[in-house]
């Protein structure tokens, strides 16, 4: 098995459970792993054979701005729609950071891990 790795994906987005969170908005990085088998892509060095980092950056682009309460929801849509864009998707592992949460003391960022 192989997998493709989009790490560092940088957004703002509207996502939390405050008020606040839906008017001033934050900072937040998602990784993704998506484990596949690319080996007959990589002989015929074909992208139609493999799942397009492209594709995957627009996808968590597109999830990342539908507001949600929880960043759960927002990792667990993320692997729906890679899963459902890319029939050849075995396992995909969403990572999303939101950076400086709004709680009280000093914290760079909380992250949810969804793997499916």
């Amino acid at each position: 098995m192989n997998c493709i790795k989009v790490h560092g994906i940088r957004t703002f987005s509207f996502h939390g459970c405050l008020e606040e969170e839906k008017i001033i908005g934050g900072n937040y990085i998602v990784n993704v792993d998506v484990e596949c088998d690319f080996k007959t892509a990589a002989k015929q060095d074909d992208l139609t054979k493999t799942i397009d980092y492209v594709a995957v950056k627009e996808i968590v682009v597109r999830q990342m701005s539908i507001r949600s309460k929880l960043i759960e929801s927002v990792a667990y849509n993320i692997v729906y729609d890679i899963k459902k864009n890319f029939s050849m998707a075995n396992n995909c592992r969403v990572e999303i950071k939101k950076i400086n949460p709004p709680v009280d003391g000093d914290i760079d960022y909380v992250s949810v891990l969804v793997e499916e």
